[in-house]
């Protein structure tokens, strides 16, 4: 634990600013290590142990629940995803855990989600008392304290604070309880509860329990557990993040290793950009030469990194990447101010 860093972030919280001894520990953290834990956060303990105890419930739930709400595709990454359906680590074994993923609630006359924009689709919502008011809920304070997180990033990388508020007030935000099973035995050798992995969006954060089996890959190739720091969150940079700065923040690879006789539960909150937003270099992240990547739209690139994780399991949509071209065709054209949409860097 001594290689991520605690950090209280109640002093940048609800407009509060002016803590430059945060901005400064949060900005050494994502350069060197790329995960720190949140003290002051601001959700309240009853909060969190309310969405714990209600994706509990859902994970005892009978089959026929859980196919009522099973995953949507990529398109829209939400739903039950069922054990063996993700494979972080493509070319591995499928990971060993359960998922439901909760995205952005929309209204019925939304009209991103008239026009079945891809990322813009209805949470499937499992029969259970108050289940989806606790998901709202956290999802809500979860988006907030990821927002302010970014303006936090905003002021440690020189760019306005508010850089990030307009590219992060409809996010593909996805709230996702998981599930390891400690009865459950691998059929390979190197299957895990998640196969090493980067994460794909903007920030993560992570609630655990008390059961361990998270580790970290450190910049010296050393794999360190991190554990259950009590009244804290986990947070950690994800690629895309890594991208915007031109890997001046870093996304560290991470994985957990499936327990033994006793299921371990988490709650992560996972941060990516609106669709449309168009990431790009910023300014002050090239020291020389040119941008590592091409500019992408945001929704291109999470369908880029998606697909291949459930491919395996049958999960990923037959036609996903026609519908996100002509979905965002328009906006990207609007957002590169050229006639045609800026191509993915592989």
């Amino acid at each position: 634990m001594a290689d991520i860093p605690i950090i209280d972030v109640h002093g940048l919280l609800d407009g509060n600013g002016g803590d430059a001894e945060a901005v400064t520990a949060i900005g050494r953290a994502c350069r060197q290590v790329g995960f720190f834990y949140v003290a002051g956060h601001g959700i309240p303990g009853a909060t969190i142990e309310a969405v714990f105890r209600h994706a509990a419930d859902f994970f005892a739930a009978t089959p026929a629940v859980k196919q009522t709400v099973r995953y949507t595709g990529t398109s829209g990454n939400r739903g039950w995803v069922p054990l063996g359906g993700e494979t972080l680590d493509p070319g591995t074994a499928p990971d060993l855990k359960e998922c439901f993923n909760i995205g952005l609630e929309l209204a019925e006359d939304d009209p991103e989600l008239v026009a079945g924009r891809p990322f813009r689709h209805r949470n499937p919502w499992p029969a259970l008392a108050g289940f989806r008011t606790a998901m709202l809920d956290y999802f809500d304070r979860a988006h907030r304290l990821g927002r302010e997180l970014h303006q936090a990033f905003a002021l440690d990388l020189g760019v306005d604070r508010s850089y990030f508020d307009d590219k992060l007030d409809r996010p593909m935000a996805v709230l996702r309880l998981l599930r390891y099973p400690g009865d459950v035995s691998p059929v390979a050798p190197d299957q895990m509860g998640a196969g090493e992995h980067t994460d794909y969006g903007n920030l993560t954060l992570l609630a655990t329990d008390s059961v361990g089996g998270l580790a970290v890959r450190t910049r010296a190739g050393h794999w360190i557990e991190a554990p259950t720091v009590p009244g804290t969150l986990l947070c950690n940079i994800g690629d895309c993040l890594m991208r915007w700065t031109n890997d001046v923040y870093v996304s560290t690879p991470h994985r957990v290793v499936s327990p033994r006789g006793r299921d371990r539960y988490s709650v992560a909150f996972f941060l990516d950009p609106n669709p449309d937003s168009l990431v790009a270099c910023l300014p002050g992240c090239v020291t020389q030469g040119s941008p590592k990547y091409a500019p992408v739209l945001a929704a291109d690139y999470l369908r880029s990194r998606l697909e291949p994780t459930y491919e395996a399991g049958g999960l990923a949509e037959a036609g996903g990447a026609a519908l996100q071209s002509r979905s965002w065709d328009a906006a990207s054209r609007r957002k590169s101010g050229s006639g045609e949409p800026r191509s993915r860097q592989a």
